[in-house]
């Protein structure tokens, strides 16, 4: 039987031209033969039996860096392969099972917003760390305004600072009238000038922003870069920010998984940051409620202290201060490679 069009090993496979496109990109099912003028992609029949098991594994939701490594296996290594993968998925699930328990409890428990008043305690802390020459975070805990930024090139200490100085005009007393996302909205879009003024002789130059206002029963949070915002609740951690870097685009498409990307060359590489050409930041509202505790922090927490190392800290330790203080002293203590810029908040409730 001679070479397939790339429409009939498609339909054949099941698997769309689209996605065969991807799979030659990625070296997982390269075709046969490309017509070296058209540019025109045949397959040969006895790749079907490849491109189902590639069906197939991402039926089971698998990742495609790790459908590479079990395709190069033979069948019986590709089939433990496949076993540990499941078993993983499991795990996952149950996990998933419980935080379905722990929503559904808590979105139909009686409100208590009527009749309870909340407040934040924080503190913040920013340290150079053990290797960089100087300082480029920012770390701010006001009245309202909660925030870390992390600038990068030559003016990113002038970036970081000017991005977190814009949003201290929502820092008062009372808040403007209006929604209060677009308040938010409004000072980040300040920021964004504020810190191209500042690098327009750097192109490489901006910085990331994680914050969150205050607006005595929620939290506004404005989130661009790798900087991050995470929340205990009843003793469980979860990250509220998604990283806008290269190597988190490459997980949501499945070309890598987390592991992987721990170690890839270009970690660190910003898809999105302040005072770039980048689209707008993310932007929503989360609900407080007693008890919760937030931390924001930049990458030089996260990126060498594991989250469960994280979770521990912020579950063990009381004292915001002091929370704080240890986290930037576990950075430091996994070698402080970058600056690392902490922020903790709790909610508390102060009356009826």
């Amino acid at each position: 039987m001679g070479l397939l069009t790339i429409g009939s090993f498609a339909k054949a496979s099941r698997l769309s031209p689209k996605a065969l496109r991807l799979y030659d990109e990625l070296d997982l099912l390269r075709p046969a033969r490309v017509d070296p003028d058209t540019g025109y992609r045949y397959y040969a029949p006895e790749q079907l039996e490849q491109a189902r098991l590639v069906a197939w594994l991402r039926r089971l939701g698998m990742p495609l860096a790790r459908i590479r490594r079990v395709c190069a296996l033979d069948p019986v290594a590709a089939g433990q392969e496949i076993r540990a993968y499941w078993a993983e998925v499991e795990r996952e699930t149950a996990g998933r099972r419980e935080l379905v328990s722990f929503l559904v409890a808590h979105l139909l428990q009686p409100s208590r917003k009527e009749r309870t008043m909340l407040k934040l305690r924080h503190a913040a802390l920013s340290d150079i760390g053990r290797v960089r020459p100087a300082n480029q975070d920012v770390a701010y805990a006001g009245a309202r305004v909660l925030a870390v930024a992390d600038g990068c090139g030559t003016a990113g200490a002038h970036a970081s600072t000017a991005a977190v100085d814009a949003l201290k005009v929502l820092d008062r007393e009372t808040l403007p009238a209006g929604s209060v996302l677009n308040l938010l909205e409004d000072a980040v879009q300040g920021a964004t000038r504020a810190v191209r003024d500042i690098t327009a002789a750097d192109k490489e130059a901006g910085t990331t922003l994680t914050a969150m206002l205050w607006t005595g029963s929620q939290l506004a949070l404005v989130h661009i870069g790798d900087s991050r915002a995470y929340l205990l609740r009843e003793g469980e951690l979860f990250r509220i920010t998604h990283d806008h870097t290269l190597v988190q685009s490459m997980i949501d498409e499945g070309r890598l998984t987390v592991e992987e990307a721990a170690t890839h060359p270009q970690r660190a590489l910003l898809m999105k940051a302040l005072g770039t050409d980048a689209p707008a930041p993310d932007l929503r509202l989360q609900d407080a409620r007693p008890g919760d505790r937030y931390l924001l922090c930049s990458d030089g927490l996260s990126s060498v202290v594991a989250d469960e190392e994280i979770k521990r800290v912020l579950a063990a330790v009381p004292d915001v201060e002091d929370a704080v203080r240890t986290l930037v002293a576990s950075a430091n203590d996994a070698g402080g490679p970058d600056n690392v810029s902490c922020v903790v908040a709790d909610v508390e409730e102060f009356g009826y």
